[in-house]
């Protein structure tokens, strides 16, 4: 197997919520974008208005949030880190990993690949569940993937992690897309040897700008991985919201059903236009070779989604070909489905 080595870093990551680069280019005024190019959910939580003094006063580091989020995720507490968004831990966790052979997927959420390699650890090449646990000393899944939804089972996951802390190892899961099932998280572990789950409160709240989120881990690693992101590192009103949003279960259980109706309308809606179609229930993906004509028609009509480069990708069939890709995230509105729904019709693929 043929390595990256540690000082070939991978490139700059990108990320989707780039509106101002469509502006830029298509000199189209901010409040005329339909932006679907994250997979953030676009109704997400009414956070009320917190009181005034937490505008003022340092957040309390003895305060409920590490116990409420203990009991949302069903971990134990002491396993909890809470976090200015799992970002944050993205890239302070590889310098508390002895530096060794890190798998990460080839298409996946692209934060990963420069951490570890900036942290001195080796990239192995590694194209996803497929092709079986690799050998390495860390392995990174994000279950379900971004952007490829592609899901590992709980029972291969704990195979991994089990493997992997036998060889002293650590499997990292990230599960910011994972809680419209949370029956199949791994976040019940987190105190096991050999498993890092990451936790966002960004996409299924939908409250992403707050960054705010969560590492669950080992209660040694989490004792080291709270000293190094230091003090403060949720917000007052951050926390705030946090804490009301993990609270509702009734909103989080309505919240699941519209989504997963909303997910399967989204592949349907791609589907029924020729768009070959996957996905969450927070976002749709679509590889295909007229992908980057796609998102520039798309744009074109004032809708900005989010493209990838050519990667090898897992095709429904089980074969692997190399494709560009495109994401579109979920409409907001009755008004926003129909304006996506014409947009499509527009511009069949060819």
């Amino acid at each position: 197997m043929v390595a990256i080595s540690a000082p070939c870093v991978p490139p700059v990551p990108r990320h989707g919520g780039n509106l101002g680069e469509a502006i830029l280019r298509f000199g189209r005024p901010r409040e005329d974008w339909l932006d679907l190019s994250t997979g953030i959910n676009p109704n997400g939580y009414p956070v009320p208005t917190p009181p005034a003094s937490i505008w003022r006063d340092l957040p309390d580091v003895v305060d409920d949030l590490r116990d409420v989020a203990a009991r949302y995720y069903g971990a134990p507490a002491q396993a909890v880190v809470p976090c200015a968004g799992s970002q944050a831990v993205i890239r302070a966790l590889p310098a508390l990993l002895p530096p060794g052979r890190v798998a990460v997927a080839s298409l996946t959420y692209s934060e990963y690949a420069p951490a570890f390699a900036q942290a001195g650890h080796t990239l192995v090449p590694w194209l996803g569940p497929e092709a079986g646990l690799p050998d390495v000393d860390t392995l990174v899944w994000v279950n379900p993937d971004n952007p490829t939804a592609r899901c590992v089972s709980h029972e291969t996951l704990s195979r991994w992690q089990c493997s992997l802390a036998e060889r002293g190892g650590v499997l990292i899961v990230d599960e910011a897309f994972a809680d419209v099932s949370p029956q199949a998280s791994m976040a019940p572990h987190a105190g096991e040897d050999g498993l890092v789950v990451l936790r966002s409160v960004g996409k299924f709240f939908g409250l992403a700008g707050i960054r705010a989120g969560f590492a669950l881990c080992a209660e040694g690693l989490a004792t080291r991985l709270a000293e190094r992101l230091g003090p403060w590192t949720v917000s007052g009103p951050a926390g705030f919201a946090v804490q009301t949003a993990l609270r509702d279960t009734a909103w989080q259980a309505a919240t699941r059903e519209r989504l997963l109706r909303d997910g399967e309308r989204l592949r349907t809606l791609l589907q029924t236009y020729g768009w070959p179609a996957q996905g969450t229930p927070l976002f749709a993906w679509t590889p295909h070779a007229m992908a980057p004509r796609w998102h520039e028609q798309l744009a074109a009509r004032g809708i900005w989604t989010r493209l990838f480069d050519a990667h090898p990708v897992t095709l429904a069939n089980g074969g692997t070909q190399v494709l560009p890709s495109l994401r579109l995230g979920l409409p907001s509105t009755e008004h926003e489905w129909q304006r996506l729904r014409s947009a499509l019709a527009g511009s069949p693929p060819e």
